[in-house]
């Protein structure tokens, strides 16, 4: 109960935050300089050891990106990466890959 009680003030906190307007044709412009290389600009990794990004969720890639940006989790070149990224930065990458549409096809 103490744990569901410290995730909601933690949900609580993130939706009172003050939010920047994310700008997905900004992010996409980012992403062509900082990301396409590794992750795609379509969000389809091109390497084996990076992870696909379209249509995964704002609020992760947010927590993600400002993860590696201050040192929480690391990555040898996330971090590098994420270092100069402002926050206005990172919530236009995020608006970007999370807009991209992707589908799914289940084997029968």
């Amino acid at each position: 109960m103490k744990k569901l009680r410290l995730c909601l003030v933690a949900v609580a906190s993130m939706l009172a935050a003050p939010s920047h307007a994310a700008d997905a044709k900004a992010g996409r412009a980012l992403a062509a300089q900082k990301c396409q290389v590794c992750h795609g600009i379509d969000g389809i990794a091109k390497m084996p050891v990076a992870p696909h990004l379209a249509g995964e969720s704002d609020i992760y890639l947010q927590t993600q990106l400002k993860s590696f940006r201050s040192g929480k989790r690391e990555n040898e070149m996330m971090t590098v990466v994420a270092k100069d990224l402002s926050d206005q930065d990172i919530a236009n990458l995020a608006a970007w890959y999370a807009s991209i549409e992707i589908s799914v096809k289940v084997p029968e």
